[in-house]
């Protein structure tokens, strides 16, 4: 199991958060209600959104990695 404590649990975390909020960026009702603030700590998940989008490639290719190492390697 992934422990959040240990650097790649708190990587996966940070990925799952990550694809999470790019995600929900495309639903209408959650755009404006969770993602519309862009600071204190509901813009988090606005950030994590952007990031989402904008690095789709790089974090795409980070959770291929994270999958393969968590399953097969530890």
């Amino acid at each position: 199991m992934a422990n959040v404590y240990s650097f790649d649990g708190l990587l996966v975390f940070a990925l799952l958060f990550i694809c999470t909020c790019a995600y929900l960026k495309t639903v209408p009702r959650v755009k404006g209600w969770l993602l519309s603030e862009k600071r204190g700590i509901w813009g988090v998940f606005y950030k994590a959104s952007v990031i989402g989008h904008r690095l789709h490639l790089p974090v795409a290719l980070s959770c291929v990695t994270m999958a393969f190492y968590v399953l097969f390697l530890k």
